[in-house]
């Protein structure tokens, strides 16, 4: 097996201060997105972290969720935390996309507002998953 592989598989991925950071935000199921976890992230949106409840319990989960997101997603040269705060903060610029090398989705975004926002759902629900490939494809030199 590859000993570059298994480093990278190694590496953090993801950040339990920004996972804090985004929890913060919480009742919109911000930190479930950045963790991997798009279905209760859009659940947590609909009903504010479940009317608070959820939200809360989240302050404890935050550690598992963050080493369960580190050992599912590919380390590589795209960072993750990086994509995300693009993504949180200027997603509807598209970039995020552009800093994954996507510089046509990238401008598409910029110049229709995200794709009309549906795009920015898109990638908060996939965001995890594109850069895991990015970074599966780059680790193995494609």
């Amino acid at each position: 097996m590859n000993t570059y592989r298994q480093d990278v598989s190694q590496h953090d991925t993801h950040s339990k201060v920004i996972g804090y950071l985004l929890w913060i935000f919480g009742f919109t199921g911000a930190h479930r997105f950045y963790y991997g976890k798009p279905v209760t992230g859009t659940i947590w949106f609909f009903t504010f972290g479940l009317l608070g409840i959820g939200w809360l319990i989240d302050l404890f989960l935050i550690p598992a969720m963050d080493r369960e997101a580190d050992l599912r997603f590919t380390a590589g040269p795209i960072e993750y935390n990086v994509a995300w705060i693009l993504l949180t903060f200027l997603g509807v610029f598209g970039v995020h996309r552009m800093y994954q090398g996507k510089w046509i989705t990238g401008l598409i975004y910029l110049l229709t507002g995200g794709l009309f926002l549906v795009g920015v759902l898109y990638d908060f629900w996939t965001l995890n998953t594109q850069i895991s490939i990015r970074n599966a494809e780059r680790n193995n030199g494609r």
